[in-house]
């Protein structure tokens, strides 16, 4: 009888956890929370963006400074770095 008590609270269990994963399964499919997620998403993808940008214009400045330092100091050097061949 004992036996029939605990099989029975087991599969109460289960069936009690298994309807609510598929209940948060069902919520995280649902058209609002996909939209949140894709909003997120673009805004994340936004900011790397946007850090890159930062980024590519510091860059570009400090590159920039390197050639017209390079350039009015009157040394020959490689616009690109390189060493000269001779």
């Amino acid at each position: 009888m004992i036996g029939r008590v605990v099989w029975f609270a087991l599969g109460a269990g289960v069936a009690i956890w298994g309807y609510s994963k598929v209940r948060e399964s069902w919520r995280r499919a649902s058209p609002e929370a996909l939209g949140h997620r894709v909003a997120a998403s673009a805004s994340e993808l936004g900011e790397s963006a946007r850090d890159f940008v930062d980024r590519a214009r510091a860059a570009m400045v400090e590159r920039e400074a390197e050639l017209r330092e390079a350039l009015q100091g009157g040394e020959r050097r490689d616009p690109l770095g390189l060493p000269e061949s001779e």
